[in-house]
C-alpha cells in the first residue's frame, strides 16, 4: 500500500464517527485487544504461583527467586519480540495479517500451557506467546493510530478508550482464570486463557474484513527484491543461534542465571542501537530527527516507570501470597485476585483522565510533564509499601489495603504515562518506521522487565523495607529531573502536542 493511500485512509477514518465519537475501526481493535489481554493477564495471574507451588499441588516446584526471575525475563522477551513484529508489519505482512498471525501463535501458546507436561511445556508455551505477542502488540496499537488524521485532537482520547479495553480484559481474567487456576487446577486456568484469545481472533477476523480502514493490503515499506536474500540469510543465522542455545541448555552450559544476564544486556543495547539506526537513516526526514531526540528522555522515563509497574505481578504478587492476610470471614481471597486491582482502577479513572485531556484541549500539560507526573505516582506506590515492614516488622501478615493503595497510586501514574506514550509515539515516529517505533515504545517495557529479572530476586523479608525505599526514591528523583527539563524537551518536539 502506498504512503498516499495510507494517508487517505487516515483522513477518511477521521471523518467517520461511529464508536463513542471515534472512527468505527476503534470498536474492532478495542474488543480484539480486550480478549487478547484477557488471555495474557489470565495466564500471568497464576504463572508465578504455578512455577513456585509444590509439585503435589500441581505446580512445578521451582524456587521463588528463580520463578520471579523467569517471570520478569519472560515479560522482557515478550516485549523485545515487538521489534521483530513491528518490522514484519511494516515490511512483510502489513498490519492486519500481522495482528491475525500473532493471535494464532498466542492461542497455541496457551493451549500448550494447558497441557500438564511440566517444565518443557512451560518453555514451549513461553516461546509461542513471545512470538505471537511480538507480532500482535505493536501492530494493533499502530492500527489505532492510523484511524486518526494528523492533528486530530481526539487521538489521545481514542488511545485512552483503547487502553480501557485492554484493562477490561486484564480485570476479568484474574477472577476467572485466576480462580480456576488456584481453586481447582492451574491447567484449567490456562485453558481459559486460550479460549479468550480464540474469541479475540474471531472478532478481529470477521470485523476487520468489513472495515475498509482496517483491511489494509500489504506493508507500508515493503522489502525490495535485493533485500529479500539478505533477510533470508539473517533468519537462517538466527535459527542456528536458537538451536545452539537449546543445545547449550541441554548440556547445562547455558544456565538460567547466564541466560537472564544475556537477555538483560541485550535489552539495554537493542534500544540504543535502534535509536542510532533511525536517527542515522536516510529515510528519517530532517524535521523528524529532533523529534526522535526528544523521544529519548520519554523512553528512559518509561523504563523506570515500568520497572515498578511490572513488579506488580512479581514482587507485589509474592507480597500478596506471603505477607498479606487473605482471610475474609470464612472465605480466603485468592492471591491472584490482587492482579485485578490495576485494571479495575484504570477502568474507573481512565475515562476521567480522557475527559480531562479533552476538556483542557491545548491547555493540558505537555507530554514530558505528564510523564514526570507518572513517575511521581509510581515512586509513591513503592514508598508506601515500605511502611508495613517499617511499622510492624516483616514477620507478620498485614492487611490488604496496603496493596490496594500501592496499586491505586501506580495506576494514576500509568494513566499519565502509558496511553500518552502510545499516542506520542505515533506522533513522533518517522513515517518510514511507524510500526517499528511503536515496537521501540514497547521495548521500554522489555528493558524494564529485563533489568527487573536481576533485581526482583533481591526481594525477601529481610530486604523488604530497603528494597521498596531505594526503588521508590530513585524514581522520585527522576520525576523531579524530568519535570525541570520538560520545557526544553517539549520545544524539541517541534509543535507536536
Amino acid at each position: 500500500m502506498s504512503a498516499n493511500r495510507f494517508l487517505v485512509n487516515q483522513t477518511q477514518a477521521a471523518s467517520h464517527k461511529d464508536f463513542m465519537g471515534h472512527p468505527s475501526g476503534l470498536f474492532t481493535l478495542f474488543f480484539t485487544e480486550l480478549w487478547e489481554r484477557f488471555s495474557y493477564y489470565g495466564m500471568r495471574a497464576i504463572l508465578l504461583y504455578y512455577m513456585y507451588d509444590q509439585i503435589r499441588n500441581g505446580g512445578l516446584g521451582l524456587s521463588i527467586g528463580v520463578a520471579a526471575s523467569l517471570m520478569s525475563i519472560y515479560g522482557a522477551l515478550v516485549y523485545m519480540s515487538a521489534i521483530a513484529g513491528g518490522w514484519m508489519a511494516d515490511r512483510v505482512f502489513g498490519l492486519r495479517r500481522t495482528v491475525f498471525y500473532g493471535g494464532v501463535f498466542i492461542m497455541l501458546g496457551h493451549i500448550v500451557l494447558s497441557i500438564p507436561a511440566g517444565v518443557p511445556a512451560l518453555f514451549v508455551s513461553m516461546a509461542l506467546i513471545i512470538v505471537g505477542t511480538g507480532l500482535l502488540k505493536p501492530t494493533i496499537a499502530t492500527m489505532v493510530g492510523t484511524l486518526y488524521a494528523p492533528g486530530d485532537l481526539r487521538r489521545d482520547a481514542g488511545f485512552s478508550i483503547y487502553y480501557t479495553g485492554i484493562n477490561i480484559g486484564a480485570f476479568l481474567s484474574p477472577y476467572i482464570a485466576g480462580t480456576l487456576g488456584q481453586k481447582y487446577n492451574y491447567h484449567l486456568g490456562f485453558s481459559c486463557a486460550a479460549f479468550g484469545m480464540a474469541l479475540g481472533l474471531i472478532i478481529f477476523y470477521v470485523n476487520s474484513r468489513r472495515n475498509a480502514n482496517l483491511a489494509s493490503g500489504g506493508p507500508i515499506n515493503p522489502l525490495a527484491a535485493s533485500e529479500k536474500k539478505k533477510i533470508g540469510l539473517r533468519l537462517f543465522a538466527a535459527a542456528v543461534v536458537i538451536i545452539g542455545l537449546v543445545l547449550l541448555a541441554l548440556v547445562h552450559v547455558l544456565t538460567v542465571s547466564r541466560f537472564v544476564t544475556g537477555i538483560t544486556i541485550s535489552a539495554i543495547l537493542i534500544p540504543i542501537g535502534y535509536f542510532v539506526m533511525m536517527i542515522r537513516s536516510r529515510k528519517t526526514l530532517p524535521e523528524e530527527r529532533p523529534r526522535l531526540y526528544a523521544y529519548i528522555p520519554l523512553f528512559i522515563a518509561s523504563i523506570f516507570f515500568w520497572m515498578i509497574q511490572e513488579q506488580g505481578s512479581v514482587v507485589l504478587a509474592t507480597f500478596a501470597d506471603k505477607r498479606t492476610n487473605l482471610a475474609l470471614g470464612n472465605f480466603t481471597i485468592p492471591s491472584s485476585w490482587f492482579q485485578s486491582l490495576n485494571p479495575v482502577f484504570i477502568i474507573i479513572f481512565a475515562p476521567v483522565l480522557s475527559y480531562l485531556w479533552m476538556k483542557l484541549g491545548r491547555r493540558q500539560p505537555a507530554t514530558p510533564k505528564k510523564f514526570a507526573l507518572g513517575l511521581f505516582f509510581a515512586a509513591l506506590s513503592y514508598l508506601i509499601m515500605a511502611l508495613p515492614g517499617f511499622l510492624y516488622g516483616t514477620a507478620v501478615k498485614v492487611g490488604p489495603l496496603w496493596l490496594v493503595a500501592s496499586f491505586l497510586l501506580v495506576v494514576l501514574g500509568e494513566l499519565c504515562l502509558s496511553p500518552i506514550g502510545l499516542s506520542v509515539t505515533t506522533k513522533l515516529a518517522p513515517k518510514a518506521f511507524a510500526a517499528e517505533t511503536m515496537s521501540l515504545w514497547l521495548l521500554s517495557d522489555a528493558t524494564a522487565q529485563a533489568v527487573n529479572a536481576k533485581v526482583v530476586p533481591l526481594f525477601n523479608s529481610q530486604t523488604e523495607v530497603t528494597y521498596f525505599t531505594v526503588m521508590g526514591g530513585i524514581v522520585l528523583i527522576l520525576s523531579f529531573l524530568l519535570l525541570m527539563t520538560a520545557p526544553f524537551f517539549h520545544r524539541m518536539m517541534k509543535g507536536v502536542e
